[in-house]
């Protein structure tokens, strides 16, 4: 074992404090990656208070993460000391399902490993994530940053950039498509970034009428205020495809009063509410409505070579580990274009 300095939340009450934790030793298909910077996820937050009433403490959130290979074990050719390499929100799974052999590790049929608070796979260890100096990570789980992108601005890519990529990539959405976009925060600039390069045509969703010049700014064709319901009349029946960053509780039906006939509307904030949907709105015309998450490392990879040919990255605002918690705060009040970068340095 490896001692490793990290911040972590001891409880669900309490603010994120240093704390050091124990990395395996290499096996011999192991990667050890010097983490130079981690982006900052609302489900971060979420994991840090337990709303979801899944965290294991003590806790180490981040899984946004990228940095240098600064060991190998014996076996490992994907990469190389030096490196620069990324770790995103898997970091193991049963690799032999029907899911995982089609490159879709997040849906594996046993239950992916997240990068931190779950148990590993023979159940010795629960996994701490990417506000560390290190982390041990199996090389079919690493990815490699192109050289294109900046460090700190592709760690978001590794949980943001991913979530928005994999389903315009699986619903095949680009030119000639109308592309909604629903909240414009750490996913939801992805997308509109994303979905703009892929050619769609693609309008911002939004409660929050001071985002229309940055709504423009990143690349939207339109924005629409959906608390003015003449705004959102204007729309009804005109968007193919709507992609929903929102978490917390909204209705549903109204958007898919604005998808045309045979339109998806694909959820990828992630709610403990139940939904009401009344059958008729989508038996009359044929609508859809699914949920997408996050991608496979393949998937990953092909996203970040993507970004890097279409000079895409995140916003970002780099902190120190010490700010950590003033940082969630801030989150939380919508204070944030578009995503924390955690400079590891600092720690």
């Amino acid at each position: 074992m490896v001692p490793v300095k990290a911040y972590a939340a001891l409880d669900s009450q309490s603010p994120l404090v240093p704390f050091d934790i124990n990395r395996r030793s290499l096996g011999p298909l192991d990667v050890e990656i010097e983490i130079l910077y981690c982006g900052v996820c609302h489900t971060d937050i979420h994991y840090a208070r337990n709303d979801l009433g899944l965290s294991p403490f003590p806790l180490v959130p981040g899984h946004e993460i990228v940095g240098k290979v600064s060991n190998l074990g014996g076996q490992v050719t994907k990469v190389s000391v030096g490196d620069a390499v990324g770790v995103g929100c898997l970091v193991d799974s049963c690799r032999t399902c029907a899911s995982c052999n089609q490159g879709m590790e997040q849906y594996c049929e046993e239950g992916p490993v997240f990068t931190y608070g779950s148990y590993e796979r023979d159940g010795s260890a629960i996994t701490q994530g990417g506000y560390s100096a290190k982390i041990v990570v199996q090389e079919r789980f690493v990815v490699l940053i192109p050289e294109q992108l900046p460090l700190e601005k592709s760690a978001p890519l590794l949980c943001a950039g991913i979530t928005m990529y994999s389903p315009l990539k699986h619903w095949r959405i680009g030119k000639g498509h109308r592309v909604g976009i629903v909240g414009l925060g750490g996913l939801g600039h992805m997308g509109v970034k994303l979905a703009n390069a892929l050619g769609a045509e693609v309008t911002v969703l939004s409660t929050s009428p001071s985002k229309k010049q940055d709504a423009k700014d990143l690349g939207a064709h339109r924005f629409v205020l959906t608390t003015d319901e003449d705004q959102l009349n204007a729309i009804n029946n005109q968007l193919d495809f709507i992609l929903d960053t929102v978490s917390g509780a909204h209705d549903y039906n109204r958007y898919l009063q604005l998808l045309r006939a045979n339109g998806m509307l694909i959820l990828i904030g992630v709610s403990m509410d139940p939904m009401t949907l009344p059958p008729i709105h989508m038996i009359f015309t044929r609508k859809g409505v699914a949920g997408s998450l996050i991608g496979g490392i393949s998937e990953t990879q092909e996203m970040l070579e993507f970004c890097a040919s279409h000079h895409i990255t995140a916003e970002v605002e780099m902190i120190a580990i010490q700010n950590i918690n003033e940082a969630y705060e801030r989150i939380l009040e919508g204070d944030v274009k578009y995503r924390f970068v955690i400079d590891m340095a600092s720690l």
